[in-house]
């Protein structure tokens, strides 16, 4: 008898305990933790991957607009600079501020100025609109801008890319 209500005792004690052991956390813990040491680097790689195509079409958009400049200015339509500007803009801000057309009459529906872009993008590696710039007397390295034009852009990160390239060679 004594027996018998031992067992249903522990039969009982054992339906109403819920729970999991000491051995059975340790256990979900390590997996947990494995599981979180797989998935840091591909989520760092993931970031590093999206700043860095964002940082190909930030430049590819802000050169196409130094581009667009020059062949506006080149063929007429627009007033170069200066002298040493060689038909590229003077600064990214004009770009974003406009140039007023050559030759364009008032109240023929165009308002007389050219925009470039929009807005100067934000550097997806410094976090910052402050682009590193390079003009046409400039040495293809130089990483100070002598100040006649803007003749290329670049990062101004010293970080480099997966390949071991600086992203401002990009």
């Amino acid at each position: 008898m004594l027996r018998s209500t031992y067992s249903s005792g522990l039969a009982r004690r054992r339906k109403s305990q819920s729970g999991l052991t000491l051995v059975e956390l340790i256990v979900a813990f390590s997996i947990l933790l494995i599981l979180t040491t797989m998935a840091v680097p591909t989520a760092r790689y993931q970031v590093r991957r999206a700043r860095e195509k964002a940082l190909l079409q930030d430049l590819e958009e802000m050169r196409t607009a130094i581009d667009r400049y020059k062949d506006m200015c080149d063929g007429g339509k627009i007033q170069s600079a200066g002298p040493d500007a060689y038909c590229y803009p003077p600064t990214l801000e004009a770009l974003v501020e406009g140039v007023k057309l050559n030759n364009t009459v008032a109240g023929n529906g165009q308002s007389g100025k050219v925009r470039f872009l929009r807005h100067i993008p934000k550097d997806p590696m410094t976090g910052e609109t402050d682009w590193g710039k390079r003009a046409m007397q400039d040495e293809p390295t130089s990483d100070s801008w002598g100040g006649q034009n803007v003749f290329d852009v670049y990062s101004k990160t010293t970080d480099k890319a997966s390949d071991g390239t600086p992203y401002s060679e990009w």
